[in-house]
């Protein structure tokens, strides 16, 4: 079967991958459409170290193949999004309700592929850069079949660490202002989560002029293409100040534009080692500065509940796909991301 796979120096769309059948608790997918996000990149880079060789990929929907042992909530013919958390579901955090934070879910990179008899990595516990993945029953969740494939993909991974980590992280109340830098995939998701929060300001930043009319679709009341207009706009400083770009300036620059008790809330991917610094008497005023992980999301809840906001018209989704394409035009599609020509590249098997 086709795949995407990177084995440590070059990225390939090889035709000769092979996925093991699910065992028990766990689910095989056909993927119908994946989206490409910098995540993925950052794998290539070495952002994100991860092992290799390695099948790319975590953000998809397809159609469920076969199930296996105890899997009860989808059946083949569902339509599924897939989720990256391979949670436990029994240990203190799942419990609590914080699936992110499960040690089951972290680092724990599993094999499910093959290639020339040789295994090879999934990448976060999801690779929907192939024809076909195996992923834990907890992590592939059932959507309407009226909802279009390139659309429900983005929801696995855009969607759930945009707008979570607004409602479920930030917890972003009526009538707060928002600043986002940034707004690619995660940023337009977090203005959009920030409009159905009900954010009376929200200020998109970002240096790309050509990404105005995007943002304000989703929700921006402003955009600025620097961070030094912020407080032309919001004299004392924004409640809540969202970076979704990886740049240690950027995060000063989100401490830096803070209000008493406004909150900094980490979604860009930095460097493993990249260090940030601020001033610390400038967090006296009850401010703070909270990391997130994929939106601090609950997918078994979430999902459904994205679903539904999509179907009554508050969500936004099919504004999200610039662009589908073909898997054997990867080259193409990561150019058109780096470029900046795309909000969202769906490759589509």
């Amino acid at each position: 079967m086709r795949g995407v796979v990177f084995d440590g120096k070059q990225i390939q769309v090889v035709d000769d991958l092979e996925v093991r059948e699910p065992g028990a608790g766990e689910v095989l997918v056909a993927i119908s459409a994946a989206g490409l996000c910098h995540s993925d990149l950052s794998v290539v880079d070495g952002t994100i170290p991860f092992p290799v060789p390695v099948v790319l990929g975590h953000e998809g929907a397809g159609v469920v193949e076969a199930v296996g042992v105890g899997v009860t909530h989808v059946a083949p013919g569902d339509h599924v999004a897939l989720s990256t958390l391979a949670n436990c579901g029994t240990c203190a955090e799942c419990d609590r309700g914080r699936p992110t934070m499960c040690r089951q879910a972290i680092g724990r990179p599993g094999k499910p592929f093959t290639r020339g008899g040789q295994p090879v990595h999934q990448f976060a516990s999801n690779s929907a850069f192939a024809e076909r993945t195996v992923v834990k029953a907890v992590q592939a969740v059932r959507i309407p079949k009226d909802i279009p494939m390139p659309s429900a993909a983005l929801i696995g991974c855009g969607v759930l660490t945009g707008v979570g980590a607004v409602l479920n992280r930030a917890r972003v109340d009526r009538g707060e202002s928002v600043v986002v830098i940034g707004t690619g995939g995660i940023g337009l998701n977090v203005i959009q989560g920030a409009r159905i929060a009900g954010a009376s300001r929200i200020v998109a930043v970002d240096a790309n002029p050509a990404k105005e009319e995007t943002a304000r679709t989703f929700g921006a009341t402003d955009f600025l293409r620097s961070t030094e207009g912020v407080r032309d706009l919001l004299p004392t400083g924004a409640d809540h100040v969202f970076e979704c770009v990886g740049r240690v300036e950027l995060v000063r620059q989100a401490v830096d534009l803070l209000d008493r008790h406004g909150q900094a809330i980490l979604l860009g991917t930095a460097p493993a080692t990249a260090e940030a610094s601020f001033l610390v008497s400038s967090m006296f005023l009850d401010k703070s500065i909270l990391g997130c992980r994929y939106g601090s999301s609950r997918p078994q809840r979430d999902i459904p509940l994205y679903t539904q906001l999509y179907r009554q018209g508050r969500l936004l989704l099919d504004e999200l796909v610039t662009r589908t394409y073909p898997v054997e035009d990867f080259e193409k599609a990561v150019g058109d991301l780096e470029a900046g020509r795309v909000a969202r590249g769906v490759l589509t098997f």
